[in-house]
C-alpha cells in the first residue's frame, strides 16, 4: 500500500471525526526538514513526540532507515506500530526511551513540541548532550500551543534558534549548535510528608493538583486483602504512594500509559520508601490486567487526548475499571462537577454514591455489580 498521511489512524487511541492522526504542524515539520533528512545517513534521524506516526512514517516512505523514535504515550507507540504494519514500513524504525541511545550521534531530530516547558527542557538537554555536534533540531507545533518561552528553553541548550514562517496556524523552531545538556532527571518537591518526584511533562509536575488532593482527602482506609488495589492514570504516583504510606501492609499497582509518568511514579515510590510495595506499570488503561482481579481502584481521569479535549476518554476508563473490578469492588473517582459523570458511572460500573463535592469537584464511589 502506498503511504499517505490521510491513511493514518489514531487507533488504539480515541478516534472521532474531530480528532486527526496528522495535522498541519506535522506537514510543516516534514517540509521544513526535507533537505536535512535527505542528507542524513542510516540511523542519523531521530523523531520525538510523533503523535501517530506522521513524521516517522513519512520519513521512512521517503527513504530514511534506522529511525529512532520516542513517544511518551503508549497509545502513540501502538498506533505507530499499527500504521507502520499497514504500510509495510515496520522495519524502518525502533522505539526507545528518552535516554542517550535515542539521540546518540543523531544529525537530524524532529520534535513535536510538548506543551510543558519542563518536558521541552528534558528533550533539548538530552539532544544537546548526546547528538552529533552538527545536529539540526526541527521542533514544530500549532501556534496556539506555542509560547516565546519555548525559544528560550531551546536557546539554553543551543547556540542558534531560528523561527519559520507560520503556515496553517503552525510554526517550526530550528535549533543548531548544541552545548551542555544532560539526560533527563526528575525534579522533587516535598508536600507534608510526601515527596513527589516528576520528569518533565507529567500532569501537575512535582505538585499535587487540587482534584487529586480532594480525592485523597476522602479516600477510605484500604486494608490488605484479596484482589488488586489500583491507582489508574497514576501520573507521578501520588495516590498510589499515599495509600501505601497509610498502611504498611498494603501493596498498590500504579499504572499510566505515559512513559514519563511511569518513570516519575517509580521515582516517587522510591523517594518515599515504598518502592517494594508499589508496582508501577505502563499500560493502556488496564489492558494488561485480567477481568475481576481488582477490589479497589482510584481514578482522577484525564480529559485530554494529546492537545485535544475530548469527553470520550473518561467513559472508556470507567468501562475498563468495571471490567477489572471484582463484584462488590469499588471505583473511587474525582471529576470536574460540570462533566456530570455520575449517570455514566451508574450505567457502566454500578450503584454510585456522592462522597464529597465542592465548588469544582465531585468525588464518587461506584460499586461493581455482581
Amino acid at each position: 500500500m502506498t503511504f499517505s498521511l490521510d491513511g493514518l489512524r489514531r487507533w488504539p487511541d480515541v478516534e472521532a471525526p474531530d480528532l486527526v492522526a496528522a495535522d498541519a504542524a506535522d506537514r510543516l515539520l516534514l517540509d521544513e526538514s526535507a533537505s536535512a533528512r535527505s542528507a542524513a545517513a542510516d540511523g542519523e534521524l531521530t523523531v520525538i513526540g510523533d503523535g501517530y506516526g506522521a513524521l516517522t512514517l513519512s520519513a521512512a516512505a521517503a527513504g530514511a532507515t534506522g529511525i529512532r523514535v520516542h513517544q511518551d504515550p503508549l497509545t502513540g507507540e501502538r498506533a505507530l506500530a499499527a500504521n507502520a504494519k499497514r504500510f509495510g514500513l515496520q522495519e524502518s524504525f525502533r522505539s526507545l526511551p528518552l535516554r542517550t541511545e535515542l539521540v546518540s550521534g543523531a544529525r537530524v531530530v524532529l520534535v513535536r513540541l510538548p506543551r510543558s516547558l519542563d518536558a521541552l527542557h528534558d528533550i533539548a538537554g538530552l539532544i544537546a548532550a548526546s547528538a552529533a555536534p552538527d545536529v539540526v533540531v526541527f521542533a514544530g507545533g500549532r501556534v496556539k500551543h506555542m509560547t516565546p518561552a519555548m525559544n528560550d528553553v531551546l536557546r539554553a541548550s543551543f547556540d542558534r534558534v531560528d523561527v519559520s514562517h507560520a503556515r496553517q496556524k503552525s510554526r517550526v523552531l530550528v535549533a543548531r549548535g548544541p552545548r551542555g545538556g544532560a539526560e533527563p532527571h526528575p525534579r522533587a518537591e516535598a508536600h507534608e510528608g510526601l515527596v513527589v518526584r516528576a520528569f518533565g511533562g507529567v500532569f501537575a509536575g512535582t505538585g499535587i493538583d487540587i482534584g487529586t488532593r480532594f480525592l485523597l482527602d476522602h479516600l477510605p482506609p484500604v486494608a490488605s486483602g484479596p484482589g488488586d488495589v489500583v491507582d489508574l492514570a497514576c501520573g507521578s504516583g501520588v495516590i498510589a504512594v499515599s495509600l501505601a504510606l497509610r498502611d504498611p501492609s498494603l501493596r498498590v499497582v500504579a499504572c499510566d500509559q505515559s512513559a514519563a509518568a511511569v518513570a516519575s511514579a517509580v521515582a516517587t515510590a522510591a523517594a518515599n520508601g515504598v518502592a517494594d510495595r508499589v508496582e508501577v506499570v505502563r499500560d493502556d488503561m488496564l489492558g494488561a490486567r485480567g477481568d475481576g482481579t481488582a477490589r479497589f481502584i482510584a481514578l482522577n481521569p484525564p480529559f485530554h487526548s494529546g492537545a485535544a479535549v475530548h469527553e470520550g476518554i473518561a467513559p472508556r476508563m470507567f468501562a475498563e475499571a468495571a471490567r477489572v473490578l471484582r463484584p462488590g469492588g469499588e471505583l473511587w473517582t474525582v471529576w470536574n462537577s460540570a462533566l456530570r459523570y455520575r449517570s455514566v458511572l451508574e450505567r457502566t460500573v454500578g450503584p454510585t454514591r456522592q462522597v464529597a463535592r465542592n465548588a469544582k469537584f465531585t468525588v464518587t464511589a461506584s460499586t461493581r455489580r455482581a
